[in-house]
């Protein structure tokens, strides 16, 4: 499903396109947002977060909505009530879940800055009908129109807690797969890793093949916190990449978390009613 959209900063703008487009897109939604970034110009810039429980609710209250949609403009350098020229596609997942409880995956691009080239709903075809995913990836392919990667294929990841060392380890096979699919080793695995704390210990992250494969690169550390709550400190979300040329692509040290609290002095439950995780981010180097 795609769908094209001009984002400006008017919160009545804002709203209407949440309740056109968004609607249908409830409980949780995997955001991966790729833009422009004058910081490493002409480079690009690649976020990935949780909203939290999106559905008519949330919608009716425009100051949560407007909360929602700021992503996709609070890192532009130049205010976009100014700026009426890009354009941001939308690429959304169907419905995914095994009970009644359903999430979906969201890609939001602008389209002058990558094309896409396809996409692809992972099937988990599983010895014995075994189900690996909750929520199997809904994973894009992109061409930059200029950066140092002729493509790139994102892999969203929002794990089931319960599952989530099954299913980071079965997030091998989804590699080889669309490896094969699309004969590119310029592969991003990024998003809700619920790999910390009591889900996932430190012995049984060394038994997930993109974990024990050292083709693969981490570039969220460890001890990061990634949590919108100050509860805990746990490393949720990440973002994962593989082989040595795309971590050359990558920025050095910038693949962090954006807090939300600290930016916009926001207390923590109006963080916590917008996000489930903080936002996750990383810049990839301009084309020469």
């Amino acid at each position: 499903m795609r769908r094209q959209l001009n984002i400006n900063t008017n919160t009545n703008t804002l709203l209407e396109v949440n309740k056109v487009y968004l609607v249908h897109i409830y409980i949780y939604i995997l955001c991966v947002i790729l833009h422009f970034s004058a910081f490493v110009s002409p480079g690009m810039k690649i976020a990935s977060f949780n909203v939290r429980r999106f559905g008519q609710a949330k919608v009716s209250q425009a100051n949560i909505v407007t909360f929602d949609c700021l992503y996709a403009y609070f890192y532009h350098p130049i205010p976009l009530r100014v700026n009426t020229t890009h354009h941001y596609a939308l690429q959304i997942s169907t419905r995914l879940g095994r009970t009644k409880y359903k999430e979906q995956f969201l890609f939001l691009y602008r389209d002058d800055v990558v094309d896409l080239i396809d996409s692809y709903q992972y099937e988990d075809n599983q010895v014995n009908n075994k189900d690996a995913f909750a929520r199997e990836p809904y994973i894009l392919h992109f061409k930059p129109h200029n950066t140092v990667l002729n493509d790139i294929v994102l892999i969203p990841v929002h794990t089931t807690p319960s599952d989530s060392e099954k299913e980071l380890d079965e997030l091998y096979e989804v590699f080889l797969t669309v490896r094969d699919k699309w004969k590119t080793d310029n592969i991003m695995i990024l998003g809700d890793f619920n790999a910390d704390g009591a889900y996932v210990t430190r012995k049984e992250m060394k038994e997930i093949r993109i974990r024990s494969d050292k083709n693969f690169h981490w570039l969220i550390g460890d001890d990061v916190d990634t949590t919108a709550n100050t509860s805990n400190d746990h490393t949720y979300d990440r973002i994962v990449v593989y082989g040595d040329n795309m971590l050359a692509a990558m920025v050095p040290n910038s693949a962090k978390p954006f807090n939300f609290q600290q930016e916009f002095a926001m207390t923590e439950e109006m963080v916590r009613l917008g996000f489930h995780d903080l936002q996750v981010t990383l810049f990839i180097y301009a084309g020469k």
